[in-house]
Formats: C-alpha cells, sequence, structure tokens
C-alpha cells in the first residue's frame, strides 16, 4: 500500500485502468471528503451531496479505461463535482418551475371546474325555485325572461291585465332573490368564507 501512497495521479491512473481496485480505493479515499463537502455547501443537502459525490465515483470507475487526465485528479474531480451540482441544480429548478406550473393549471383546472358545478348547482336551483312559483306566476317570469316578452305581449298571451303581470313578475323575483341569496350564503361556505 505505501507504493500507491507514492505514487502520483498518472501513474495511478495507469494502474487504475487495469482494474486495480486498491488504487480505486486509494484515490476514493483521498477525494471522497473534499467533494462530498463543496457538493453539500453547494447543494445545502447532506444526503443529495453523498449522491453527487457516489454519482462521481461511478461514472470514474466505469470510464476508467477510457479517461485521460490533463492536469491530474484535483482539476477532474472538481470539474466534475462543478457540473453535477450546476445539474442538480438546474433539476431542482425545472421541477420546482414544472410544479409552479402543474399547480397554477390545476387551480386554473379546479377553478373552472367548480365555476361548472356551480353555474349547474345554480341552474338547478333556480329552475328548482321557478318550478314552485304558481302557474300564472311561472308563466309570466318564463315569458318575460326566457323568451323577451313585453308586459303588454305577457298580459296578452296569458289573457290576464298588464298590473296583473307586474304583480307576478314582482312576485317571482321576490321568490327568486330569497332563493339564491340562500344559494349565495352556501356557495361562500363552500369557498371558506
Amino acid at each position: 500500500m505505501n507504493c500507491y501512497q507514492q505514487l502520483n495521479d498518472f501513474d495511478l491512473l495507469s494502474r487504475l485502468k487495469n482494474g486495480d481496485l486498491e488504487v480505486f480505493r486509494i484515490i476514493y479515499e483521498r477525494y471522497w471528503i473534499r467533494l462530498y463537502n463543496i457538493a453539500r455547501n453547494r447543494l445545502n443537502d447532506k444526503l443529495e451531496a453523498e449522491e453527487v459525490v457516489q454519482d462521481i465515483f461511478c461514472n470514474f470507475w466505469r470510464k476508467r479505461a477510457a479517461l485521460e487526465l490533463t492536469k491530474g485528479f484535483d482539476q477532474y474531480f472538481f470539474t466534475a463535482v462543478k457540473f453535477e451540482v450546476i445539474n442538480r441544480l438546474a433539476s431542482r429548478a425545472r421541477t420546482r418551475h414544472n410544479e409552479k406550473e402543474y399547480a397554477a393549471t390545476q387551480t386554473e383546472a379546479d377553478n373552472a371546474v367548480l365555476q361548472l358545478l356551480d353555474y349547474k348547482e345554480v341552474n338547478q336551483q333556480l329552475s328548482s325555485a321557478i318550478s314552485t312559483l304558481p302557474e300564472k306566476c311561472r308563466q309570466a317570469f318564463t315569458l318575460r325572461h326566457e323568451q323577451g316578452y313585453s308586459l303588454r305581449q305577457i298580459a296578452e298571451t296569458l289573457d290576464i291585465s298588464e298590473k296583473t303581470v307586474s304583480a307576478h313578475l314582482s312576485k317571482a323575483r321576490k321568490t327568486l332573490r330569497g332563493a339564491l341569496n340562500f344559494l349565495w350564503i352556501i356557495y361562500i361556505i363552500r369557498q371558506g368564507g
């Protein structure tokens, strides 16, 4: 083992290319803690820093046969950790961006569904409230608000006076306002207000 400690990086690489696990262990022990500290400081995450260093050493072992050093292991490993950290930070940023986009899309979709459900529910409640009106009152309201008849046209259609039509419409509005106020209160309660 002492003979390995005396070898420079290029000699160690030469032996590593031949699959010498003892050389790999020496290199690992020499650089692991420094690489881990750099990764931890930049990522602010101990577990992710460990993963970064493990990934670097796994790739190092896999690529050992084709590996060429220009300045030594210091530069190789510090460059590797720098790029791995950059990739992790970029991945985090993409994940956060995608989560924000998804949340915004989901919120918009949820709101659209809620509005559709609210609209359908209001329509159902309104139809239900209209159906409870007395017959002439209901007919007057329907002719006025669904078919756009004037007071005179409603009076002629129902064979009643315009004053009676006005009374029916007033009663319908009062009844429906009460029903819709109740719906409004239910809506407010559901929205957490």
